[in-house]
This record gives C-alpha cells, sequence and structure tokens, in this order.
C-alpha cells in the first residue's frame, strides 16, 4: 500500500441510507450528485422536512457518531426531519458546497472556520460547537516518543494534506512551546494504520490520525503510542457551520437538525458502557472500527470528553464565547490569522434546543 494513498474506504450501511455516500460534490456538480442520491429540493434546507448534511470526513467513522447515532436512534424523525448524510471530499470542499447553497450545514472545524471568515471574507456562522477539543490523536513509536512540543523539533510529522488542518494543529502544538513551527517538517501520507511503518522506520516522528485510527494502531502496534493536542491546542474545536443566509432562511430545519443532534449526543454521554449505543448503531450501519467493541468503546471514550470538554454537567452543543475567543487569539497568535477581528460575531447560539 503506497504511504500517500489511503484505501477506498468500505460501504458503511446496511439499509442503504447512505449508499450516495462515496458522491463527492463540487459547488459545479453538487446539484447533480445530490440528485441522483434522491436528495430533496436543491437548497437541500430543511423547509419540507428534509434536509441535507456535509461532512468532510468519510462517513465510516466514529467521528460522526451523534450523526450517525441521530439518523440511527430517530432523533431527527422524532423532531420532524429527514436527515441525509453526505460525504464531501474533506474541508475545503464541504465549505464550497455550503458556499453554494446546494446543503444548509457541515461540521467544520474551528480552525477553518476562523480562516475563512478572516482571510476570505466567507458569510459564514458558528451555530453549535459539538466538539470542544481536538478529535485528532498524534501516534508516535515507544521507541522515539514525542511527549512535548520539543520532542518534534527537527523531525518530520505526517499530516493528510498541505496547509489543512492537521498540519495547522501541528503548528500551534509547536508554537504553544514558543517554537517556530517551521523547525518541523511535514510530509503528506495517507491515514491509514499502514502509514505506521514510515514512523517505525524513523521516517516519521509521526503522523495525525482520526481518534478510531488512533485507537486500531493502539490495538494492533505494541510500538504505537499516541499524543493528545487538546494538551496544547484550543484552537482545534468543532462547530456545526451554516451560512447567514441559510440561517435566515432554514432556521426551522436547523433547529430541528440541532435539536436531533442534542439527543444524540445527550445519550452518547449518558450510556456509560456504550452497549446501547453502539446496538442502536449497529442495527443501520457496519464498519470496521464500529464492529469491534475494543475500538468502538475506547474511541467513544474520548470522543465523550471532547463533547463534554471533561464537564458531563456543561450544556451540550453550547458554543462558549471564552473558549471561541481563545481559539482565534491562539491562532492570531502563531501567526496563522491577522488580529484585530470580533470572533464574537462570528457564532450564534440561538438555534440550539433550551434547555
Amino acid at each position: 500500500m503506497s504511504a500517500t494513498t489511503p484505501p477506498a474506504p468500505p460501504p458503511v450501511s446496511r439499509r442503504g441510507f447512505l449508499r450516495c455516500a462515496a458522491f463527492t460534490v463540487t459547488a459545479a456538480t453538487a446539484g447533480p450528485a445530490l440528485a441522483a442520491c434522491g436528495s430533496p429540493a436543491a437548497s437541500g434546507g430543511g423547509g419540507d422536512g428534509r434536509l441535507t448534511f456535509l461532512s468532510p470526513l468519510p462517513l465510516d467513522t466514529l467521528a460522526l457518531a451523534p450523526e450517525l447515532l441521530a439518523v440511527a436512534g430517530g432523533y431527527f424523525k422524532k423532531h420532524g426531519l429527514e436527515v441525509r448524510l453526505q460525504a464531501a471530499r474533506g474541508t475545503p470542499q464541504a465549505m464550497q458546497t455550503l458556499l453554494s447553497g446546494i446543503a444548509p450545514v457541515a461540521r467544520v472545524g474551528q480552525i477553518d472556520i476562523m480562516t475563512a471568515i478572516t482571510e476570505r471574507n466567507q458569510p459564514l456562522v458558528n451555530i453549535a460547537t459539538p466538539f470542544r477539543t481536538s478529535t485528532v490523536r498524534l501516534i508516535y513509536s515507544k521507541r522515539r516518543p514525542v511527549n512535548k512540543p520539543e520532542d518534534l523539533i527537527g523531525k518530520t510529522m505526517g499530516v493528510p494534506s498541505e496547509g489543512g488542518t492537521s498540519d495547522k494543529v501541528v503548528s500551534l502544538i509547536l508554537a504553544s512551546a514558543g517554537i517556530d513551527p517551521a523547525r518541523t517538517k511535514r510530509q503528506v501520507v495517507g491515514l491509514s494504520p499502514g502509514t505506521f511503518d514510515l514512523v517505525q522506520r524513523g521516517r516519521l516522528a509521526g503522523y495525525v490520525v482520526s481518534t478510531d485510527t488512533a485507537n486500531v494502531l493502539i490495538d494492533q502496534n505494541p510500538d504505537a503510542a499516541m499524543f493528545d493536542p487538546a494538551k496544547y491546542v484550543k484552537a482545534d474545536s468543532q462547530a456545526y457551520v451554516t451560512t447567514k443566509e441559510a440561517r435566515k432562511k432554514e432556521a426551522e430545519g436547523l433547529r430541528a437538525f440541532l435539536a436531533g443532534i442534542h439527543d444524540a449526543m445527550a445519550e452518547l454521554v449518558a450510556d456509560k458502557t456504550f452497549d446501547g449505543v453502539l446496538r442502536k448503531l449497529r442495527g443501520e450501519y457496519s464498519f470496521a472500527t464500529l464492529n469491534d467493541d475494543k475500538i468502538a468503546k475506547a474511541s467513544l471514550a474520548m470522543l465523550r470528553e471532547s463533547w463534554t470538554g471533561g464537564d458531563p454537567n456543561k450544556p451540550l452543543l453550547v458554543t462558549d464565547r471564552n473558549a471561541w475567543a481563545a481559539g482565534y487569539k491562539e491562532l492570531t497568535d502563531a501567526g496563522i490569522l491577522k488580529p484585530g477581528a470580533d470572533p464574537a460575531s462570528w457564532y450564534d447560539n440561538g438555534l440550539l434546543p433550551k434547555s
């Protein structure tokens, strides 16, 4: 397997709900692609009780557990909404499709949202924060530990794309310790477990992967260990984002979408063993990390920490003003974004369900 080419994702649905997930859409072709998938109106909005959600991730990952459970557990239907989960090829394509008006909501990292708003003047607004901390991990070899930012100096770190979110997370880790990010080289690699061979051979200090892949690697390789960026990085939260126009026109559908997500996340947080939620998820979907009890439970436990920020009593999905501002300051301090903007104007908690 090539270190730079990830394997094609397997089918993820037993019932065909996601049979069209393999479609990747651009602003020019998204309309026909979604129509071919049986999508509702071209806007993808929720005015007719149907809505399209754009994911920058493949749909066969537990990083999408809230969205998957909201479908499998009937939470979207409970709020009168039929939701189609649509995979785009990465964050740039998801945001481009969102901006084209094909679908009203996507889940995107705080770094990408703030970059799009400040650098490209995109009319985006964060309407909820499901993930309060980073969901990625740096995988390294125990023979060459990466326990602190200083351990990356003079090394090469594997990232899925040049200049992407994971690349910027590595820069933020270094900047948190006052280290020039240029002192760590980046190499674009695949996200598959097979890339760990490059780490073991010393060609990479490590590489950035999802929680699912991190747990697979830890389970399969006694030499593998993980570094949590959340110890050093504040800006790698994830948010549901929409456009300012869709915020007004599709408010009803977006409100129902967030209510369904809230219910699903509440169950994921309340189910201490995850046995119940896994039964529901497996009744609708099938993919490797979901089907393996050990990997699935370890991944969901890590994700739950991100959803709650370590505090299960904290309201789910609410964007915290101070945390959002701290993320912006971190990005400006690292030289990734220009200072002087007002990040409070970039989010709106008004569509969230009332507690």
